[in-house]
């Protein structure tokens, strides 16, 4: 079947595929960490060889070259747009080819760069009903006038074609899924239980398809656990990017940089019997990508032996400024 092509505005014709940009591959905080002298951040702030600054976790996707929707906006979004030619103003005084975000959960790493597209400019905003309630809640969100911002809800198990502020199809379809997590930090009410309130459209995985043609990938950013559903989703995928956050469980504490667990936070870790690296042997996965990765993980060193044990299983580590086509 003959593959359908995009009409640029030269009227010059381009095969339709998923083009996907890291642009932050760290977890909240960055890499160094600006308040952290754990041993990878003093490695990463001295530009120890086999080591690179990374900003918070984000990526962003266009099914043409042109117009881009993020997944998840950081706090860096800034920075990283000023990284990124591709998100560059291109035409006329007032212009971004960025024409919307799509947001995972309520964390403040992947809901604060949205206070950074605030000046005026069309966007339509994807998440679930949790996260919009939240944005909604949240007075400071208001800077996004509702006149060029449209806040959009997205529906568990229904594919949704992403569209720009005004409608236009942006040619890529998405479909939400719950996984495993807990809500955002700043979101935890000790009330209320076990799980401090968690409901499952506090974290979500997602689907990203091109409208026409086969290509298709997986974004994951946090999760907390491995069900069995979710390996089904997922075996024979051709790319999936996971949460990546911790090496192990008790990371953080044998850092002396916190106290919380991977668990309590929501986050499966790397290593280990019930870790990442041993959940997706069996699946098959073509490419395997960790994203959102603590300050303080090992992985973050190209030369440690953690670094070793990922990349022997076929795991690659995200960094900012990742391209990846299908």
């Amino acid at each position: 079947m003959k593959r359908p092509v995009w009409k640029e505005p030269s009227g010059k014709g381009c095969l339709i595929v998923l083009k996907i940009v890291v642009l932050g591959s760290s977890a909240g905080g960055g890499s160094p960490q600006w308040n952290c002298n754990c041993p990878v951040c003093r490695q990463v702030r001295a530009g120890a060889p086999g080591t690179r600054p990374r900003t918070q976790s984000s990526i962003t996707v266009s099914a043409d070259g042109e117009n881009w929707f993020l997944f998840n906006a950081s706090p860096d979004l800034g920075h990283q747009i000023l990284s990124n030619s591709a998100l560059h103003p291109a035409k006329g005084e007032r212009h971004s080819p960025i024409v919307g975000a799509v947001v995972t959960n309520g964390d403040v790493d992947h809901v604060t760069g949205l206070l950074t597209v605030r000046e005026s400019h069309p966007l339509a905003v994807y998440g679930t009903s949790r996260v919009q309630s939240v944005l909604a809640d949240n007075s400071i969100f208001n800077v996004l006038n509702p006149e060029y911002v449209e806040r959009r809800i997205l529906k568990m198990g229904q594919p949704t074609e992403l569209k720009t502020k005004d409608g236009k199809s942006a040619g890529i379809i998405i479909e939400p899924f719950t996984v495993p997590g807990k809500i955002a930090l700043w979101l935890e009410d000790e009330s209320a239980g076990e799980n401090f309130g968690s409901q499952p459209e506090d974290t979500i995985g997602l689907k990203i398809s091109a409208k026409d043609g086969d290509e298709h990938f997986f974004y994951i950013p946090g999760c907390a656990s491995f069900p069995p559903e979710l390996a089904e989703r997922l075996t024979d995928a051709p790319l999936v990017f996971f949460d990546g956050t911790l090496w192990q469980d008790d990371e953080m504490k044998t850092s002396h940089v916190g106290v919380k667990t991977g668990n309590r936070m929501g986050h499966m870790s790397n290593s280990g019997p019930e870790g990442t690296v041993a959940a997706f042997a069996p699946l098959n996965v073509k490419r395997k990508v960790f994203i959102h990765i603590n300050n303080t993980n090992p992985i973050l060193i190209d030369n440690t032996p953690e670094r070793a044990e990922v990349e022997a299983a076929d795991w690659e580590v995200s960094y900012d400024g990742m391209e990846i086509t299908l």
